[in-house]
């Protein structure tokens, strides 16, 4: 395996007794790029994330990390990443900004009140700076779990469905957080279940089933799987998400009255996987 890529396995395997949850994981993520890992529930995601942040030891092949292997060098490979699991890790009995320098402080950071203020800044937090993370929303302790990731500012972001569980504003302040990271050259590597969020957030999409990836490209790529599309005249009506983004004044881009865009078949086709 090279170096070139930020996150690289090859033939990764993981069981728990005679139960295989990773079949020989082959994948490569280049630098700087927003990889997202889809997979139903118990596809092996989140033992394959695991592994990549050494918090669990693989039964077989290789897999490094910022060019550091993750088996022999565990060490390298944690001052290289930060890991988001599934639900918010701040505490709530702090505000906002002391979540944040106890973090910089903990990695034994100079000046860790200006780090927490940049960071404030950075994810649109410095107004609820002084209350307590109790208080904040669901979008608002992500974009901050988030924040305390970056403290130290590692190259390798994981994301272990960051949005399971979010109201659709909130899910969309995450999107809004990952898509800056991404421009900033983090390297973000993003497991859910949802499909749209692999649309609207990845460069490379990869399908884990059954412990192995058996597909894996850019969006465009996998729709070239479908046979050729073929154009049909719908109408189109607002989903009930767009009404309410549009009520509550999200500022998304809605659709108020029916319209006639022409759709294909392999559009239809992702709406109803998505369903």
């Amino acid at each position: 395996m090279t170096t070139r890529h930020a996150i690289e396995t090859s033939g990764l395997t993981k069981s728990y007794g005679d139960h295989e949850v990773l079949r020989g994981v082959d994948l490569t993520v280049p630098a700087g790029t927003v990889y997202a890992l889809l997979g139903s529930n118990g596809a092996g995601k989140t033992t394959a994330v695991r592994i990549l942040s050494t918090l669990l030891k693989a039964d077989g092949g290789a897999a490094t990390v910022n060019g550091h292997d993750v088996a022999s060098q565990a060490d390298e490979v944690r001052e290289s990443i930060s890991l988001t699991g599934q639900f918010a890790a701040v505490d709530e009995v702090l505000t906002g900004r002391e979540n944040l320098v106890l973090v910089a402080e903990l990695r034994h950071l100079k000046e860790p009140g200006r780090i927490a203020d940049e960071l404030l800044a950075q994810f649109a937090l410095t107004e609820a700076a002084g209350q307590r993370a109790a208080t904040y929303s669901g979008g608002m302790r992500r974009r901050l779990d988030i924040a305390m990731s970056l403290i130290g500012h590692p190259p390798v972001l994981f994301l272990d469905e960051p949005t399971t569980g979010l109201d659709p504003q909130s899910r969309n302040e995450v999107w809004r957080t990952v898509r800056q990271l991404a421009g900033q050259g983090t390297t973000v590597l993003l497991t859910t279940q949802y499909l749209e969020e692999a649309e609207q957030l990845a460069d490379r999409i990869g399908i884990l089933h059954e412990g192995r990836i058996i597909v894996e490209g850019t969006l465009a790529e996998l729709k070239q799987i479908f046979p050729p599309a073929t154009v049909e005249y719908v109408e189109k009506q607002p989903s009930l998400e767009d009404i309410f983004l549009a009520i509550v004044h999200d500022g998304a881009t809605t659709q108020a009255a029916p319209t006639e865009p022409a759709t294909t078949d392999s559009a239809a086709t992702t709406e109803g996987a998505q369903r």
